[in-house]
């Protein structure tokens, strides 16, 4: 039997909660989080009158500000969002308690079998958008399909405010008319390179044998050959664990100076900040991965003494722990950073600082 899977993204939520709260925010572009003197920080969410200038999440508040000199950049506050991510999810809990949340914003809900015994996961998906604006007077938006990965993508389909279900006669012709940039987990670099062996689309993913996909994309390429064909067996999760938050890139040509490097870290550790403010986490490890030219790999970690979530410690950790690990003239094609043991876990056995 098909599972019934609904995912549930609320509609720039952090920007539309200040905005429900504020009546001066409201029709205006204002980013949540960031400098409004431009001076580091980035974007954690933007209101729909911003995106409309090319303002996104994780960007850095100069370039936002560049874009949109008009922005109004608001403080978070993370209790309220907090507060009412936990009015959503009691709203969640009338229907099923197969609830996977992915942050405070985002969800998965398996209504395979629903408490109210109404059966259809769409009337439940649209009735639960209902009562999110009629109770709390936000907007969200849904996915229904039979697994987790389709169900995700079909909950960005019509944003804001957007509805869309793909249904099991329908995903193969779906799967394949989708551009490549548009599957969850094909980043940018991912899908240039993509393009330029001629895949744009799911289609001519298909036609690509597994082993041939991974002789292209490493290991991943049996993730891309599973979810071209929209194949997903992973079950919703109640209270899973964050185990780790971490964001990486790799580059178009290889970077061989720290000058160079030091940059790409720092943007992707702003990502990473981004990551753990909308999972509301705070950590005390934080790990650097490099990938060289000749595909050799090397992660190396340092423990704080306090767990964080401030960006200026996590790049500034994630520099020192570069600088420790390579020397100059190395050809350097990925770096990532992660941050992991989190605040309300045990810390790791052993020394509490150094390189390892």
């Amino acid at each position: 039997m098909n599972r019934k899977i609904i995912h549930i993204d609320m509609d720039a939520f952090y920007a539309s909660v200040e905005q429900r709260d504020n009546p001066e925010y409201r029709g205006k572009p204002i980013a949540v989080g960031g400098s409004p003197e431009g001076r580091g920080g980035v974007v954690m969410t933007a209101s729909y009158e911003a995106r409309v200038f090319g303002v996104r999440s994780a960007m850095p508040s100069k370039k936002a500000r560049d874009l949109c000199p008009q922005l109004l950049f608001v403080r978070p506050r993370f209790d309220a969002y907090k507060a009412v991510s936990a009015q959503i999810r009691e709203i969640f809990h009338r229907y099923t308690d197969l609830i996977e949340p992915l942050s405070l914003d985002e969800a998965y809900l398996d209504v395979t079998e629903d408490k109210l015994e109404i059966g259809s996961a769409i009337e439940i998906a649209q009735l639960i958008r209902k009562t999110i604006r009629d109770e709390l007077n936000l907007t969200a938006s849904a996915g229904v399909s039979i697994n987790k990965f389709v169900a995700k993508i079909a909950s960005d389909l019509n944003k804001p405010d957007g509805f869309a279900f793909i249904g099991p006669s329908n995903i193969a012709a779906f799967m394949e008319q989708l551009p490549v940039e548009k599957f969850h987990g094909v980043g940018k670099v991912t899908a240039e390179k993509m393009k330029s062996k001629g895949l744009f689309t799911g289609a001519d993913l298909k036609r690509l044998s597994e082993a041939e996909l991974i002789r292209d994309f490493g290991k991943t390429g049996s993730f891309y050959f599973k979810i071209v064909r929209g194949q997903d067996d992973r079950p919703v999760t109640p209270d899973r664990e964050t185990k780790s938050v971490s964001a990486e890139d790799t580059f178009p040509h290889d970077l061989s100076t720290i000058e160079e490097m030091g940059p790409e870290l720092d943007r992707i550790a702003g990502l990473v900040q981004v990551r753990l403010q909308k999972y509301h986490l705070k950590g005390r490890t934080v790990t650097v991965k490099i990938k060289f030219s000749d595909f050799r790999l090397m992660t190396r970690s340092q423990t704080l003494p306090a767990p964080t979530d401030d960006l200026e410690t996590i790049r500034d950790t994630a520099r020192r722990i570069l600088g420790a690990a390579i020397e100059e003239g190395w050809k350097v094609r990925l770096l990532g950073v992660g941050l992991s043991n989190f605040e309300d876990q045990a810390p790791p056995a052993g020394p509490q600082l150094g390189l390892f």
